[in-house]
């Protein structure tokens, strides 16, 4: 018989699986003899007390044959003759899990994609990181996979009513992720990982018949009788039955573009602020409680939110064993990300620590700065955005060095006379962050910094969270889109184009790689539903 069996072990107990078998017999009153092996259903951490504990639930196999997890079986058909086609602007995980769900119901996918392949991206990346020298077109941002292919590959998401997220975690163990994604409580990928399962999605994509294209930046929308008619791109024309819009939440171009043809669009608030980097052991003995030692745990991470006069401030992608990364799209204008390896096996671990920003904040900022453009504008939001970018790009003096200041020295007001080591590959700048962003944001977060602090104190004769061995460095602003393109029934009194499928976090329905995933899936979903 199988039987689903709750355990609590300790990490070196977690990592043994003749341990496990062990506690499974004892739990279910068998002989371990009889326990002829397990699949790992949930695997979380619990850290809260001085011991840490490893939370399982297991489906044990007792006196019965065990067998391999079962992953469900897609169905890609052959479409290279299909009737019906769909152009898809933009390749990451929206338009990739798009153009997988339209092969499974019989459409032929037409990738357009700005960047460039994974392989090429990279040397791409080198050139940004070692010489400050960006690609508009291929960064971490764009290119094969999105943002998601070079940022992290954390798969986590809340967002269970948006799609069968079970659903898109199997589909990633097809093109080649591990097993583990499908238990962990925080499951992660990686970005040395997430490349060769982006390029095992396109393959098969290519092989079922779709079409894969780069370096094809879509430039004007053709429109006729409120209908697409054609794509323009520098290559010519490209022509299809409906057209899925799933550029993420950098393309400025497309919102631009979007807003010249009179298709509604809103602004749409987001977060912004600064990436905080630590030391890891400092992370691991604050959250485990301990001198971290145990070989059998996982560099620790991190969950902070707190209100500030109204505000929330919070954690936003936070990184163990990670590296801050250079997301700028554009020259002049600087951005950070974070990300980890595999394994989470670098010396620091980052977070983006940031604060929602409304509209009515942007007004008041662009209004000081006496900026050209309308407030009910849709794009006040991404201009704000933009002009916050510069300022910090600046201050940083040039080929994306990025300003920084130490912890402590922020809050207090104090100009950093040195800086700490950093993963930060372009270089840090000593630079007074307040100069940088605006007061609302910066007052909060020293308010929430402390806070944080003392939710994280420093234990066993190490220091705390709100240490000056942190840095911060400016600035986490692209957490989400600035716009959003409504779709369905929120465009009743301004009809939107006939076969236009706006998608993912570009559209503003999306927060991440699961969730875009999923958007993509329900859109194709119902585009299929249209043209069959």
């Amino acid at each position: 018989m199988q039987q689903k069996i709750s355990l609590k072990l300790l990490p070196s107990e977690a990592a043994d699986e003749a341990a496990i078998k062990k506690l499974l017999a004892n739990s279910s009153g068998k002989k371990e003899s009889e326990i002829k092996g397990f699949h790992i259903l949930k695997r979380s951490i619990d850290a809260r007390g001085k011991t840490v504990w490893i939370n399982l639930t297991v489906n044990a196999f007792i006196n019965e044959p065990f067998h391999k997890r079962k992953i469900p079986k897609f169905h890609f058909t052959d479409v290279s003759k299909a009737v019906k086609r769909v152009i898809i602007i933009g390749a990451g995980p929206a338009g990739l899990f798009a153009a997988l769900k339209l092969i499974e119901q019989g459409i032929k996918p037409i990738i357009l994609e700005r960047g460039k392949d994974v392989r090429a991206r990279r040397r791409d990346l080198a050139l940004l990181n070692k010489e400050g020298i960006i690609n508009p077109d291929s960064n971490y941002c764009f290119g094969e996979g999105g943002a998601g292919t070079y940022s992290d590959g954390k798969l986590y998401t809340r967002s269970n009513k948006r799609g069968d997220i079970d659903r898109i975690l199997h589909l990633f163990v097809y093109f080649g992720a591990e097993e583990n994604i499908l238990y962990d409580a925080h499951p992660h990928i990686g970005t040395n990982k997430l490349p060769q399962i982006i390029t095992a999605m396109r393959k098969k994509i290519v092989e079922c018949g779709g079409e894969f294209l780069f370096e094809k930046k879509v430039t004007d929308l053709i429109i006729t009788n409120e209908k697409i008619k054609a794509v323009k791109t520098a290559d010519g024309l490209f022509e299809a039955d409906a057209y899925i819009l799933a550029t993420g939440h950098s393309a400025r171009d497309i919102f631009i573009l979007l807003d010249s043809k009179n298709i509604l669009i809103h602004a749409k608030p987001f977060a912004m602020g600064v990436r905080i980097e630590h030391p890891q052991s400092l992370i691991n003995n604050i959250q485990y409680h301990s001198n971290y030692t145990d070989e059998f745990l996982p560099p620790a991470s991190y969950n902070l939110i707190d209100q500030v006069n109204g505000k929330g401030v919070f954690s936003f992608c936070m990184c163990p064993g990670g590296i801050i990364a250079p997301s700028s799209t554009d020259n002049g204008e600087l951005v950070v990300n974070g990300w980890s390896p595999s394994k989470r096996n670098n010396p620091f671990a980052n977070s983006g620590i940031v604060v929602q920003v409304e509209m009515e904040d942007a007004i008041k900022i662009i209004g000081k700065m006496q900026l050209a453009i309308e407030k009910d504008s849709p794009l006040l939001l991404m201009e704000f955005q933009k002009l916050i970018e510069q300022k910090a790009y600046a201050a940083g003096g040039g080929k994306f060095v990025a300003p920084a200041q130490r912890l402590v020295d922020f809050v207090e007001n104090k100009i950093s006379s040195s800086l700490p080591d950093c993963s930060y590959l372009p270089g840090i700048h000593s630079a007074e962050i307040k100069n940088i962003l605006p007061g609302f944001i910066t007052e909060r977060l020293k308010m929430a910094f402390r806070s944080f602090g003392e939710k994280m104190p420093a234990r066993f004769g190490g220091k705390g969270y709100f240490t000056n061995e942190a840095v911060i460095v400016a600035t986490e602003s692209r957490t989400s889109s600035p716009v959003r393109i409504p779709r369905d029934s929120e465009t009743l009194n301004h009809p939107q184009l006939k076969n236009l499928y706006p998608c993912g976090e570009g559209a503003g329905y999306a927060g991440g790689i699961v969730s875009a995933a999923m958007d993509g899936e329900k859109i194709a979903g119902k585009l299929a539903n249209v043209l069959i």
